[in-house]
This record gives structure tokens, C-alpha cells and sequence, in this order.
């Protein structure tokens, strides 16, 4: 059952897309449009605004710990890195059973905390757009990213998180907001396959579209989603360009024993949501003991200065330009300095597509599990509509020109389309037939 669950309202309203990288809202107005809520910040307002916190110390502040989210926690921690705790990536760790609470400096806190101070900062910069709200629709994957993803205990953090900021709080597929909204764009009726490629999830929905002015314009058919997107894309760019120069591969000594650096160090290093977490005294005084041990102590030193300098960001912004790079030419330059550690390297496009090729056919064999679960075969769609930042990988896309053809594949809106759709689906006199 939905939080609050329905069909009151057609007054103040909001569409949410809580995304792993980014978070946008929309709002419907008197005219019918949906509209993107601007968020002011340091640099003006920005209708999309990173899915971050940034904590520091600050004494004027009850508590002695200062908190900011979005633009915001950006400009805080570029201005004193080494003095901030930058997180990133919240979402991914939603419906992980083996997440408890992040530490940042002397405090612990939970997801639904750590969700509920990003919004409590971003909503009074909205120009009123989350007061008086009577109804919130939030954006969820069809599939949530992590190994074993638990929905069940997703549910209750999103339920936590957003509890309080609506009269009614609905959560929508992702992919099925991004139909909905596209669906004002058709003048013919058609069946609809919308693809969305997020940060921690690629999720699809099959959609038949009727002709306008019917009884009712979209009829949900199936959905599927899979827990592999962009940040997985970057962790094999961290894999093969970074990790190396932090140890990875490398021994170290036990007593009488070589072994193997245990893997985990670097699995957590490669996960945006989880290397902010690896500068706690625990970790790094592991760290620091497996350093003086190893073969290579210069390596792990690396891996500790990396994490003690908290410059998961600019890593995090040297990766994602090099995917951006890549999907405009043949070949890029990855390029990233900090704390003493220097990496640049010529990639080519064939060697980021052999990285990510597994992933890529996890994807598309997800897409037949969405045909699957509609019922329909690959002839059956007129019309391919992809979003999301991860839509603009090519390998990714040609997964979809292959099967369906290039005609049939329509784009746009990559970072905004499920935020417009949330917004209409929130004028929806009964809301509760586009739940998940």
C-alpha cells in the first residue's frame, strides 16, 4: 500500500525524481505544463541538483555540525575538501540490507536520515515549491541497485525519508513517469517501450498508448529493472585506470605468508555510495596496518591519501568526463591529480565497451524480461523512448537500434523527463493506478 495513500487531491502538488546522481522536481501549472522547480544555490537556481550532502564542523551551528545538500554541499566541499564529509550516491544503498548507518566524523547516521536532511536543505531553496504540498509523487527503480536489493526494507526508508512533506506521498516507477510524460507527445496511438538509465539502475516499462481524448490515454503493461547503470560503468573505469595504482593486485606479507590485498578494499573504493564511508579511524587504521605489510606500501599509501583527502568528487568528475568523451568520439583522455597520485591515460572506445560488455548484456537481457512481463514480443513496439545519462553511452544504445531500428528510437530530456512525468501523474484525479 502507498504512504498516505488517495485520490483527494487536485490542489498543491509535486513530482519528485530522487535520483542516484542527480535529483529534479516539477510542478504542473495553471496552464496545464509541467514546469521544473528551480533550487537556488551559490552559482543561482538549478533545476537539477546533485544527490549529495556535505557536512562540516562549524561552531555557530547547534549540534557543531553544519550540513548542505545539492549545488550547495558541492560548493561547501570544493571550497575546504579535506575539512568536509562529501556524500554521494545515497540512493544506492536504499535497499541494502548491509548498510546501517554512514559515519561522518564523531556522528552515525541512517539512510532515512541522511534522505530526509537532504530535502529538509533543498526545500526551503525551491521558492516555496514543498510548501503546503498535498500530494508528493516520488520516483523509485522498477529494481533497486546492491546485490541483493531488499524492497521491502527500501520501502521503509523511503517511507521514512519523505514522511511529513505531503498530505499524500505516491511512489511511480521511473521508467512509467518518463512514459506518461512523453505520452503528451504522441498524436497516434502506440505501444511504448520508455528505457531509463539512471546512476544505480537501468529500468524499463512497456506502455500502450491510446489515441487522445480516450477514457484513458496510458495502460501500464510490464516492467523490469536491473541494478547496473552508470555508477557500474564508472567503477569498471576506476577498475582498470585507478585501482592499479592503489594496490590492487598486489601482496602483502603475514608472518611467514605472501597474500593476496584482500578485495573488498577496492570493491568499496570503485562504489561512489560507499568510498565517502571509507574515511572513518577504523578503516584507515586497517588500511595503514595493511600498508606497512605490503610488498608495495607506496600503493596502499596512495589508496589512504585518496580517501583521507576525501577526492571521491573529483574522481567522481574525472570518470564521468571521460564516459561523456567517449560517447562523442573514438577515443579520450582519462585525466585525474590529487593528493600526490597522478593518472592520465589514453582510452579508446572499444576498450570502455569490452570493460562494460557483461554489463551491457545484463541490460539487454532485462529488456526481454520486460517484454516478457507485458506479454509482447520486439515487433510489437512503434516507439523506443530513451532516457537518463547512461542513454547516451553508445554501446548501450545500440542495444536498442539493433532490435527495434533507428526510426524507432526517440530521446531527450535525459536528466528531466521523469521529473515532468511525476508532475503530471500528480494531477491524476485517481494517482493510485501508476503506483508502485
Amino acid at each position: 500500500m502507498d504512504a498516505m495513500r488517495g485520490t483527494v487531491t487536485r490542489g498543491r502538488s509535486l513530482g519528485l525524481d530522487f535520483g542516484t546522481t542527480n535529483t529534479v522536481a516539477a510542478t504542473v501549472d495553471a496552464a496545464g505544463r509541467s514546469r521544473l522547480i528551480a533550487i537556488e544555490g551559490p552559482g543561482g537556481g538549478d533545476e537539477v541538483s546533485r544527490s549529495a550532502l556535505c557536512f562540516w564542523h562549524d561552531e555557530d551551528v547547534r549540534g557543531g555540525l553544519a550540513v548542505e545538500a545539492g549545488s550547495a554541499a558541492v560548493a561547501e566541499y570544493l571550497e575546504y575538501p579535506s575539512d568536509s564529509r562529501f556524500l554521494q550516491s545515497l540512493k544506492s544503498v536504499a535497499a541494502s540490507a548491509s548498510f546501517d548507518t554512514a559515519p561522518v566524523f564523531d556522528r552515525r547516521y541512517r539512510f532515512e536520515e541522511l534522505g530526509r536532511l537532504f530535502l529538509e536543505r533543498l526545500a526551503p531553496r525551491a521558492n516555496g515549491a514543498f510548501d503546503g504540498l498535498d500530494r508528493l509523487v516520488v520516483g523509485r527503480p522498477v529494481e533497486y541497485a546492491g546485490a541483493r536489493p531488499d524492497r521491502a526494507l527500501a520501502r521503509r526508508r523511503y517511507d521514512a525519508m519523505f514522511a511529513g512533506f505531503a498530505r499524500e506521498i505516491h511512489y511511480v516507477y521511473e521508467p512509467l513517469a518518463a512514459a506518461f510524460g512523453h505520452a503528451a507527445l504522441l498524436g497516434e496511438p502506440a505501444t511504448l517501450l520508455v528505457a531509463d538509465f539512471g546512476g544505480g539502475t537501468s529500468d524499463f516499462s512497456v506502455v500502450r498508448v491510446e489515441e487522445r481524448g480516450a477514457p484513458r490515454r496510458c495502460t501500464p503493461l510490464g516492467h523490469a529493472g536491473i541494478g547496473i547503470a552508470g555508477d557500474r560503468f564508472d567503477q569498471r573505469i576506476v577498475d582498470r585506470l585507478v585501482l592499479p595504482f592503489l594496490g590492487k593486485g598486489g601482496t602483502y606479507r603475514s608472518f611467514d605468508k605472501v597474500l593476496d590485498i584482500p578485495g573488498g578494499y577496492f570493491a568499496d573504493f570503485s562504489d561512489w555510495s560507499r568510498l565517502a564511508l571509507m574515511r572513518n579511524r577504523r578503516t584507515l587504521g586497517e588500511l595503514d596496518r595493511l600498508r606497512r605489510a605490503a610488498i608495495d606500501p607506496e600503493a596502499i599509501a596512495r589508496m589512504i591519501a585518496l580517501i583521507d583527502g576525501e577526492l571521491g568528487y573529483p574522481l567522481h568528475a574525472a570518470v564521468g568526463q571521460l564516459k561523456r568523451a567517449l560517447s562523442r568520439a573514438d577515443s579520450a583522455t582519462f585525466s585525474f591529480s590529487g593528493a600526490d597520485v597522478a593518472i592520465e591515460a589514453a582510452v579508446e572506445r572499444a576498450e570502455f565497451e569490452d570493460w562494460i560488455g557483461d554489463d551491457v548484456a545484463r541490460i539487454a537481457a532485462t529488456v526481454d524480461g520486460a517484454l516478457a512481463d507485458a506479454g509482447v514480443g520486439q515487433e510489437a513496439i512503434d516507439r523506443v523512448f530513451l532516457t537518463g545519462g547512461t542513454s547516451l553511452v553508445p554501446a548501450v544504445r545500440s542495444v536498442f537500434t539493433q532490435r527495434f531500428g533507428a526510426d524507432a528510437i526517440v530521446s531527450g530530456g535525459e536528466l528531466t523527463s521523469i521529473a515532468h512525468g511525476l508532475a503530471m501523474i500528480a494531477q491524476e484525479e485517481d494517482v493510485t493506478a501508476w503506483t508502485a
